[in-house]
């Protein structure tokens, strides 16, 4: 079975400390934010096998960059797949406006 290696970007590292400090401090939830900074983190590891599996976005410039986006609870993770690597671009609250927050890279 390929693996891939999963690297993550400083963008994508930074998103997911702000969701932990979000639910950690604004929520006062510090339990329920380790839970889920973990559960991203434990999806972003799962990406290693066959990434392929979650398809491309339909919205372009998405589509075009091979970005692909996998949710996680109410997050979702944004990836491409370049050779062996799955290069992790960012980490965003899924009711946010996606196409801003992404434009902002």
């Amino acid at each position: 079975m390929k693996r891939y290696a999963v690297k993550i970007t400083d963008r994508a590292l930074a998103d997911m400390e702000e969701i932990y400090n979000y639910i950690a401090i604004q929520l006062q939830a510090s339990e329920n934010a380790m839970g889920q900074y973990n559960r991203i983190a434990e999806a972003i590891e799962g990406l290693n096998v066959y990434p392929e599996r979650v398809r491309l976005m339909e919205s372009e410039p998405e589509r075009t960059m091979g970005l692909r986006q996998l949710v996680v609870d109410n997050y979702s993770v944004f990836y491409m797949i370049e050779n062996e690597d799955v290069i992790v671009t960012r980490v965003l609250y899924s009711a946010s406006d996606i196409s801003k927050r992404l434009s902002e890279s």
